[in-house]
């Protein structure tokens, strides 16, 4: 198992690498000069050249690479020295415990520095630390609102196979699958909150967190959080109920589930005990791949009904070339996407061991 462990997270943290150089290199070579963006058009040339020195836009692309490698990694090598050579730390940057001290060459350990803001200058992980967990929170709720509701619907499908009501279901299936979120979130929000708002209570647009209007400060506004999810919802409960009625539906033709029956068994525990066991492989595979692509996904949710996720970040530094904020907005969605592997990787190995061996 150990083996196996190491194996998956060996694969992860080359894809990690990968994205990390798409990254970089993506919003490296775009056109525009950022010390220009964070002083504007008409600052002169020597502010912007102390800017550009200071971000480090100075050195050549390899150099920069590395240094973005070494700023990301929790264990980092850094030289000591008044003026800027290949590693340079900056007490400025970020906070440090030093753990070995050879010469002049430091191992330290830290939080993974992403940069600062063009805009606000405030540190990539401090804005996203806040943006975070609304987008984690939006994505768990969505995912466990399909998870729930599309097994449930794919158990009963395939119970009441080739009838009106598993056809039903089937259509609704089909259309949840082909359905746009950013266009199911405009539908639902018109529908829910604008139409129907006087029987729904339900506000248009809003973050989990709203300001009292009588200044006693922010508290929890739970409701908005019901459309977003739903609207985000949508695709992956269509895609699990019906993974799970076709799953289901061939489990129970195995010769496993007719010797269950002969012996006895009632038609729920051959259901629960048996089949829906070997029929879940497939579904966790979806859910584990659909809980790290609403992670990204959203972006278009969270924009319409102005959740203040990561989503929203990812628009309003795309509207301003906010470059550090992109990349690590896309980084720890990545992060993110590969973490959920791993995982589903080892729920894997501990419900068939022959993945193991792999």
């Amino acid at each position: 198992m150990l083996k196996f462990l190491g194996k998956r997270t060996g694969y992860g943290m080359l894809v990690m690498l990968g994205v990390i150089m798409v990254i970089f290199f993506l919003f490296n070579i775009l056109p525009g000069d950022p010390a220009r963006m964070m002083l504007g058009q008409r600052a002169d040339i020597s502010s912007v050249e102390a800017i550009r020195s200071e971000l480090g836009l100075d050195r050549s692309v390899q150099v920069r690479f590395l240094n973005y490698i070494n700023d990301l990694s929790p264990l980092s090598l850094h030289k000591h020295a008044e003026e800027k050579s290949f590693f340079y730390l900056d007490d400025n940057k970020y906070n440090y415990a030093t753990l070995i001290r050879v010469g002049g060459i430091s191992l330290v350990a830290k939080i993974p520095y992403m940069g600062r803001s063009y805009q606000s200058n405030r540190p990539v992980t401090e804005i996203l630390a806040v943006a975070f967990p609304n987008t984690l929170l939006l994505a768990f709720v969505s995912i466990s609102f399909a998870m729930v509701l599309g097994v449930i619907l794919g158990i009963f499908s395939a119970i009441k196979n080739n009838t009106i009501i598993s056809k039903l279901i089937l259509v609704f299936s089909v259309s949840g699958m082909s359905l746009p979120s950013f266009f199911a979130a405009i539908i639902i929000a018109w529908l829910f909150a604008f139409v129907l708002a006087d029987y729904t209570g339900l506000n248009m647009t809003g973050s989990l967190w709203a300001v009292d209007d009588f200044g006693r400060g922010e508290y929890i506004q739970w409701k908005n959080l019901i459309l977003p999810a739903i609207t985000l919802g949508i695709r992956p409960l269509a895609i699990v109920a019906e993974l799970t009625r076709s799953s289901l539906i061939n489990v129970l033709s195995q010769d496993y589930i007719r010797t269950a029956k002969a012996k006895g068994l009632s038609f729920y525990r051959v259901i629960t005990r048996h089949a829906l066991k070997n029929a879940m492989n497939p579904v966790i595979t979806a859910i584990s791949g659909w809980f790290a692509s609403l992670m990204a996904g959203a972006v278009f949710v969270e924009y319409v009904f102005d959740w203040k996720g990561v989503g929203v970040v990812i628009v309003d530094s795309l509207e301003t070339y906010d470059f550090p904020l992109i990349m690590g907005a896309v980084l720890l969605i990545s992060i993110m996407l590969v973490i959920i592997n791993i995982i589903v990787d080892i729920i894997y190995g501990i419900l068939d061991p022959r993945i193991r061996l792999q």
